[in-house]
């Protein structure tokens, strides 16, 4: 099994994630190789007491960028993000909690 913290990168931190929250529902940047049952899993692990009832994947392209000075372009890189919806009774999970 790989480190849960491998999989769960980073919290998308957006008002639409925001306004997910209320109703149990967390989006998470995730490795681009993660399956929904690790992500599920990964979940678990670092929660403990936390139940996910379903996983929801979706893969964003990265943006074209201009370079002004040389006239280039790049692109930004690509994510795989992870909609993670809690089970009715299950705690909330504290993203952005101060220790």
């Amino acid at each position: 099994m790989k480190d849960p913290r491998d999989v769960i990168i980073r919290p998308v931190v957006s008002e639409k994630s925001y306004g997910l929250l209320d109703s149990g529902v967390f989006t998470f940047v995730v490795a681009p190789n993660a399956s929904k049952p690790e992500i599920r899993d990964a979940v678990e692990a670092i929660w403990p007491g936390v139940k996910v009832s379903s996983v929801n994947t979706l893969n964003r392209k990265g943006k074209r960028r201009r370079n002004r000075r040389s006239n280039t372009f790049g692109t930004t890189t690509d994510q795989k993000r992870a909609i993670v919806t809690l089970s009715q009774g299950a705690d909330q999970i504290d993203l952005f909690e101060v220790k």
